[in-house]
């Protein structure tokens, strides 16, 4: 039997980061997938695919010239479900080629199979043609993630009824599409459909969706995808799914009912712990199969098996799965490593995108914190009128007591790129007067940051070093 300094379980963003540094360190370390192509859901059905699917229907539907050429400009006619696999596959394709080398560069095993925990330091991989092989470990690390919710009153079928993993494998762009539940993943596919031309009714039993953003920002995004063509229905319970011959069929708990060609069901995820025997290592998890960790160090309640990614819960982003594996490995394997960052950009990549970092207004309300906002329209801007651009905003939170930034929310182009900025100055403590003393290309987006800047600005006090005198200033 192996004994290896780490042992992995799941190849995703988490997985891969730790694998890596454990590498890096020379240390031993084994990387199990239950498949034989590695990445994990975010490579091959989550973050990914849907991102790369997004860049494909902006680009072939012309989207982004629209404003210019009007609502029926297209670069491509006749758009079919083959055109948005073409550049998928040829993606996917790649991110597994640069893994495996990263992995071959960095000494770090591979082994593909089911892994199951038969005592708090063993594991047994079961492969596809049921061989059994046994691997020991010093410490542990869990980056399984979460698989589709798939509750028993929805009559999936593959074809016109799909969760959000076969979404990516439909044969044909629907006329119609239903998607049921307004987190991410249903507001990035509705929204990405509706650029197709793709009539799509969102459904929401809640009365709001997206709590955890700005909501000055979700007014602006929900006004912006009405005007794009999706049916919004907020606080409308689903009552049944008929799976009909020609059509689906949603009916409401309001009394309306909702017809469409296909449906998507995309009201949440569990983590995927279920096939692990947790219980021979001694862990449990909640009810939606996550497993609690410490913040810090990623350690669950069993000190030398850790715990990352979406199995962990919120922010269940790529991104900090990716920090979380990192600082996971250093800390099972005793290497000193800067800790993470307290501020992370969050992106979602629907259409327009929004990203933020940083407080909302309603937190900062809800904390007392005396505050301004300075606010920038995207159209303001010289570069959005190049681009065409008749939405799009960014709005920015200073504190009046320290003038420190608090929070920047954007909703429109490029937000996740811009989100950047902002992201820098928070976890330097920086202010306001940065962005109203700082020059920004021009014309660029980044504009927009100088612009919210002087218009917070110009509502605040004047700080102590412009004053010339007790009453007097410039």
């Amino acid at each position: 039997m192996t004994q290896y300094d780490l042992v992995i379980i799941g190849s995703g963003p988490g997985g891969r980061a730790a694998a890596i540094q454990a590498g890096k360190l020379k240390r031993r370390v084994l990387v199990i997938d239950r498949k034989d192509r590695f990445g994990g859901v975010s490579v091959h059905t989550g973050t990914i695919p849907s991102k790369t699917l997004r860049e494909t229907v902006l680009n072939l539907s012309g989207w982004r010239e629209r404003s210019f050429y009007g609502r029926s400009y297209r670069v491509k006619d006749e758009i079919g479900a083959d055109d948005l696999k073409m550049r998928l596959h040829k993606t996917l394709d790649y991110e597994v080629d640069v893994l495996e080398h990263q992995f071959n560069r960095n000494h770090v095993e591979t082994m593909s199979g089911l892994a199951r925990f038969i005592s708090p330091n063993e594991v047994e991989v079961t492969a596809e043609n049921g061989e059994v092989t046994t691997v020991a470990g010093a410490h542990f690390l869990i980056a399984t993630g979460t698989y589709t919710y798939r509750p028993d009153n929805v009559p999936f079928n593959g074809t016109t009824i799909l969760d959000s993993d076969e979404f990516l494998e439909m044969a044909q762009i629907p006329r119609s599409l239903i998607v049921i539940g307004a987190g991410v993943i249903g507001v990035e596919y509705a929204t990405m459909f509706s650029a197709l031309d793709v009539k799509v009714t969102l459904i929401e039993p809640r009365e709001t969706f997206l709590d955890f953003i700005d909501k000055t920002l979700i007014q602006e995004f929900t006004h912006e995808i009405r005007e794009n063509g999706v049916d919004l229905r907020l606080g409308s319970a689903v009552v049944k799914i008929e799976d009909c011959d020609s059509h689906v069929e949603v009916a409401l708990e309001n009394g309306r009912h909702v017809r469409a060609e296909m449906l998507l069901f995309a009201a949440g995820r569990m983590g995927a712990t279920q096939r692990l025997g947790l219980d021979a290592a001694g862990l449990k998890t909640d009810h939606r199969g996550r497993l609690n960790v410490d913040r810090k160090s990623y350690q669950t309640d069993v000190p030398h098996i850790y715990a990352v990614g979406d199995v962990i819960g919120h922010p269940s982003l790529a991104s900090t799965s990716l920090q979380q594996g990192r600082v996971a490995a250093c800390h099972a394997l005793d290497t000193p490593s800067l800790p993470e960052s307290p501020w992370f950009p969050y992106g979602i990549y629907s259409v327009p995108e929004i990203s933020t970092c940083g407080m909302s207004e309603e937190e900062t309300q809800s904390r007392g914190i005396p505050y301004e906002v300075g606010i920038a329209r995207f159209r303001e801007t010289s570069r959005g009128h190049i681009m065409g651009l008749e939405h799009g905003m960014l709005k920015m939170l200073f504190s009046l007591k320290t003038r420190r930034v608090l929070g920047v929310q954007i909703v429109g182009e490029g937000a996740t790129e811009l989100i950047h900025i902002a992201q820098a100055v928070l976890n330097l403590k920086g202010t306001v007067d940065y962005f109203v003393q700082n020059t920004f290309n021009y014309p660029t987006l980044a504009e927009a940051y100088k612009i919210a800047g002087l218009d917070a600005f110009n509502r605040m006090p004047i700080p102590e070093e412009l004053k010339v005198s007790k009453g007097q200033s410039l």
